[in-house]
């Protein structure tokens, strides 16, 4: 597997590098968001990116809208803000996941092991399973959703995670912390908001897709939930 890593700060890009490779990874290395652009269009066999956010440039969050628009590659956010604002807008942004900085490099490694493994097992599914419910139809095994007008809806890893997991319990109820530690396979620790942009930015999709249709349904003080 390969992982491409993003930051202006060399001593850090040199950091992750010898933890990545120490675990048996290949590393794609890149110091602004104009160079991580070349080098996915360059190297279509990277797994992840672990990204900064402030660059020359052209910082992460446009690296990452710009990817967004025909990417779904697996993406870490590395910040040295500390606001929840600041990181709610990379995940609005498409990121799957973020760390803060100063951080240790022993965390990053579990996220890339976490972010990689469900990704992976996503992919590797073997299972023909089409999922039907209201205006969707959701593929398993390809990743694919699609509207009853044949529109195709772009989900990320985390965001098609969220969907089959609603749409494959209709009717049930489940909480931001339930959906937080079935879909990112950790133990949940602060997960409400992360789990609230993600379902946020998955219902723009779809609403975009369905012309206002509204799947997902919020039980205030409960959770989410999927209606058949």
């Amino acid at each position: 597997m390969k992982i491409l890593i993003v930051d202006d700060d060399k001593e850090i890009v040199e950091l992750l590098n010898i933890y990545i490779k120490n675990e048996g990874y290949d590393v794609v290395k890149a110091y602004d968001g104009v160079e991580a652009l070349k080098k996915i269009a360059t190297h279509p066999d990277i797994d992840l990116m672990i990204l900064d956010i402030m660059m020359p440039k052209m910082d992460g969050m446009e690296v990452v809208k710009e990817l967004r628009k025909n990417s779904q590659i697996p993406i870490i956010m590395l910040t040295a803000k500390t606001t929840d604002m600041d990181k709610i807008q990379g995940l609005i942004a498409g990121a799957d996941d973020y760390v803060t900085k100063p951080f240790n490099p022993l965390e990053i490694m579990a996220r890339v092991k976490s972010l990689l493994r469900r990704t992976n097992m996503q992919l590797q599914s073997d299972m023909l399973d089409v999922l039907e419910i209201g205006p969707l139809f959701i593929r398993k095994d390809s990743h694919e959703v699609t509207t009853d007008k044949n529109v195709s809806i772009q989900l990320t890893a985390l965001e098609f995670g969220i969907l089959y997991l609603l749409a494959s319990h209709p009717n049930r109820v489940f909480s931001a912390d339930e959906i937080f530690e079935r879909v990112w396979q950790q133990e949940s620790l602060v997960s409400a908001k992360t789990v609230m942009v993600h379902v946020s930015h998955l219902r723009d999709k779809i609403e975009e897709a369905t012309n206002g249709e509204k799947v997902i349904q919020t039980v205030w003080g409960v959770g989410y939930k999927i209606e058949r």
